[in-house]
């Protein structure tokens, strides 16, 4: 019986002889955490004697008569604490105008209906540098609730600046959109390489700031180089113009870095973005140990632990 449940934690889980004896212990030890109350409430409590002795009249008598004491020789706290005890909290009134999320203050976002704890994001999202550029952006805030937005959109009021900036030697001037992060428009700007660049490079584009910029570069790293601009959509916190002005300026020109799938430990392949499930990543070992080194891409569909986008997406960063 026992070296049944082995086989069958080393066949569903394929993991080794050892790891499914130390699974089955765990097992077994969460099996008996989960019941112990059980057993506890179900036989031992009741054999528990319970006895509660009441207070006994004299403590209860000293204790109120030192409350008594207290009360006299301090009636001005009493008088003090009387009326806020006494009061509830009044809440605000809400009051529908005009105003700007990008400026407003919280009491003001809270005068309009906006609940106070929505407010509070508003409030942390703009310190962070956040800007609402269209109206619709307000919905981005967590659990922002979709009737207050259609309440409130006619008096959300979002100005359209678009300041002037004089270009060097050219006696022209050009109008540039101060919708971005960051406010002033870099010229000049030409396309580099985001397998090579620093941060420098990428703050310069609009709506990437220095936190943005060392997000991009950490994804780079931990993929070993981006193959494809289309990968600039998973790095968290990119909106639609920072997006745009990726694609514009920064291209794939150098190759990425290649792990070898034959000769990689678990652990080193577990650190590739695309490869995080320590349980596919095992299985994969597993199999290359059983059945030889792969030869190639296809034959990951063998394993049938990944899917074919993660297998498509993983695959330039391989090599056999």
């Amino acid at each position: 019986m026992y070296q049944r449940i082995l086989n069958s934690l080393q066949d569903f889980f394929g993991i080794s002889r050892k790891e499914a004896r130390g699974a089955l212990v765990m097992m077994l030890f969460c099996a008996m955490v989960i019941w112990t109350p059980f057993f506890f409430r179900r036989w031992i409590l009741p054999l528990v004697p319970t006895v509660s002795s009441p207070p006994e009249r004299k403590v209860l008598d000293s204790i109120a008569l030192l409350l008594e004491r207290q009360q006299v020789s301090h009636p001005y706290r009493e008088k003090q604490r009387s009326p806020a005890y006494g009061t509830t909290q009044v809440p605000e009134a809400i009051k529908l105008v005009r105003f700007d999320p990008n400026t407003a203050s919280e009491k003001e976002l809270r005068g309009v209906g906006i609940p106070a704890f929505i407010a509070g994001r508003i409030e942390k999202f703009r310190s962070k540098g956040g800007r609402f550029r269209r109206k619709e952006d307000l919905l981005k805030i967590y659990d922002f609730p979709q009737q207050l937005y259609a309440r409130l959109e006619k008096y959300i009021v979002i100005p359209d600046q678009s300041p002037v900036f004089d270009v060097g030697q050219n006696s022209s001037s050009k109008t540039y959109s101060n919708t971005g992060v960051r406010g002033e428009t870099k010229t000049g700007m030409q396309a580099f390489d985001i397998n090579q660049c620093d941060t420098t490079a990428l703050i310069r584009l609009k709506g990437i700031g220095s936190k943005l910029a060392q997000r991009i570069l950490k994804f780079r790293d931990g993929l070993g180089g981006f193959c494809s601009t289309d990968q600039f959509h998973e790095v968290y916190g990119l909106d639609s113009l920072a997006l745009a002005e990726l694609k514009r300026y920064a291209k794939v020109s150098s190759p990425v870095k290649k792990v070898n799938i034959n000769t990689a430990t678990a652990e080193e392949l577990g650190k590739h973005p695309y490869l995080r499930n320590r349980k596919q990543v095992q299985v994969l070992v597993n199999y290359r140990t059983q059945h030889g080194p792969f030869r190639s891409l296809e034959e990951f569909r063998n394993v049938k632990v990944l899917d074919d986008p993660t297998i498509q997406k993983i695959g330039p960063y391989l090599s056999f």
